[in-house]
């Protein structure tokens, strides 16, 4: 199954749109505690969204999973950072993670090849 990771997430942020004009308060709240939750501090901002990577994998998220390797590819993680998280990931998760891990591994390709060269 292949699925077109960054498609997902720009498709999934104009269904987002929609649901902060209609919940406007709830969705202001939510945006603060992703702020609060995602400031680095003992943890880098990396570090934060491999954690998020890997939850969302074992929670077995979809547009969770779209975002978060989105976000990690923009925070610098590398392939080998994201190989690991997996394994937490699949550790904590058992049978359905090693399914969302392949699909995570998917989505951070997909959005490292469309991310700019860095001069």
């Amino acid at each position: 199954m292949h699925k077109d990771w960054p498609r997902m997430a720009t498709e999934l942020s104009q269904a987002l749109k929609e649901v902060r004009t209609g919940s406007p308060e709830t969705m202001k709240a939510f945006s603060a505690l992703a702020r609060a939750a995602l400031e680095p501090k003992a943890l880098d901002g990396k570090t934060k969204e491999l954690l998020a990577l890997g939850i969302s994998v074992a929670i077995r998220c979809d547009g969770c999973v779209a975002f978060h390797a989105e976000a990690a590819v923009k925070q610098g993680a590398t392939r080998d950072e994201i190989m690991e998280t997996m394994g937490m990931a699949i550790y904590m998760g058992a049978g359905p993670s090693v399914m969302y891990a392949a699909q995570a591994v998917e989505a951070f390709d997909q959005f490292s090849a469309k991310k700019p060269a860095v001069e």
